[in-house]
């Protein structure tokens, strides 16, 4: 009796798939429905981030900066801003009314970003209404960063020197605020996350049984394994590694501020979700110490700098705790009103050389959930 013998079937995810979370595609070997190879192609978002930065002023790339990690764009542009305030030494002072305005909106930003990390791994799993919750949340902290900045989702709000303007009067709020106030004070939202919204995950998918056996055990990555890949962010916390720049090489005002760092045990799907979801608690946490702060504190919110921007010539190196991980930016200047070069430090393209690792040996349906757990933007890969 003559058995056929099964042949492997390569197939492409991508680059046009709703799981994908943008233009990646992932080729794919299978064997039956179980993985035995995969491999990330990139390259269908590049925008030229780079190069386009040595042809504009120092102030003019900071719109450039939001579009990479497009989903947390304020974040993109602290560490950029605080690059080239190293370049500038001690002639650059920003005013501590503007660093603790900065980490508010960096924390306020990390949740919108993580809100749509988990809605959207959730969808990818089956579940559609987390997804729907998570845009309805986001729209709320949306339309106070419009109030602030004037944009809802790019901002060019951080300057070299401080934030281009002071927070709106009555934005912040009262400590008082419930929710029929939280798309109109920052306390009011802060409120209403605490109240409903982290509540409301933690019960409706982080302790759903289905969800458990979809993530649970799948993606597995050892702690060695996340520090060679060089991982950070939650991919790297959810292996149990507690590193996180806020509190290891504190910037900004964070050493100021006191916060956790949750970390897993197992390395897998479940617990890069729930770092990212106690996460969010933690932002809440450093938020009302900044409202705290900033209702006792006026003050200018940007320091004097010149006219035309030439730092002196050198390098910097500088890296913050971005949303998916560990964002940095390498600048070098000439003397000149432009940077002589520009080199960004993406965590998403530095995670997705995971996948090769994490995927073979499942089946396809986890491929989904795994990528998910990583929580890639294309638009920082393809910088």
């Amino acid at each position: 009796m003559n058995v056929e013998r099964t042949r492997e079937l390569l197939v492409n995810m991508g680059p046009q798939h709703p799981s994908t979370h943008g233009v990646l595609r992932l080729m794919i070997k299978l064997d039956g429905e179980q993985v035995t190879w995969c491999e990330p192609d990139i390259g269908y978002l590049h925008r030229c981030f780079e190069k386009l930065s040595e042809q504009k002023t120092y102030p003019q790339v900071i719109p450039y900066t939001d579009r990479t990690d497009y989903l947390a764009a304020m974040l993109n542009e602290q560490c950029y801003v605080e690059a080239v305030e190293k370049l500038f030494g001690d002639a650059i002072q920003v005013p501590e009314r503007a660093q603790y305005i900065r980490v508010m909106m960096a924390e306020l930003q990390r949740i919108t970003s993580h809100l749509l990390a988990l809605g959207s791994m959730a969808m990818d799993l089956g579940a559609t209404t987390p997804f729907l919750y998570c845009w309805r949340d986001r729209e709320k902290l949306y339309s106070l960063f419009e109030r602030i900045t004037g944009g809802r989702m790019l901002y060019n709000y951080f300057r070299i020197g401080g934030v281009r303007n002071d927070l709106p009067e009555g934005i912040i709020g009262t400590p008082q605020d419930g929710e029929d106030k939280s798309d109109k004070t920052i306390w009011g939202f802060i409120n209403y996350f605490d109240s409903y919204v982290y509540p409301e995950w933690d019960a409706l998918v982080t302790g759903n049984r289905i969800f458990q056996y979809r993530t649970k055990g799948i993606g597995v990555l050892t702690p060695e394994q996340a520090i060679a890949y060089s991982a950070s962010g939650a991919v790297l916390r959810g292996s149990g590694v507690k590193w996180d720049l806020r509190k290891n090489l504190p910037y900004a005002v964070y050493d100021r501020l006191e916060f956790d760092i949750p970390v897993g045990s197992n390395g897998d799907c479940f617990d890069r979700w729930w770092v990212r979801q106690e996460e969010m608690k933690q932002s809440s946490r450093i938020v009302k110490q900044c409202l705290e702060w900033l209702a006792e504190n006026p003050g200018p919110v940007m320091a004097k700098v010149p006219r035309v921007l030439k730092p002196p010539k050198g390098e910097v190196y500088h890296r913050i705790e971005g949303a998916r991980g560990e964002v940095a930016c390498y600048v070098v200047s000439d003397g000149g009103p432009n940077p002589y070069k520009v080199k960004w430090r993406s965590p998403a393209f530095t995670h997705l050389q995971l996948m090769p690792l994490l995927v073979p040996g499942h089946k396809i349906a986890d491929i989904i959930a795994i990528l998910g757990s990583i929580d890639v933007v294309l638009g920082e890969v393809d910088r």
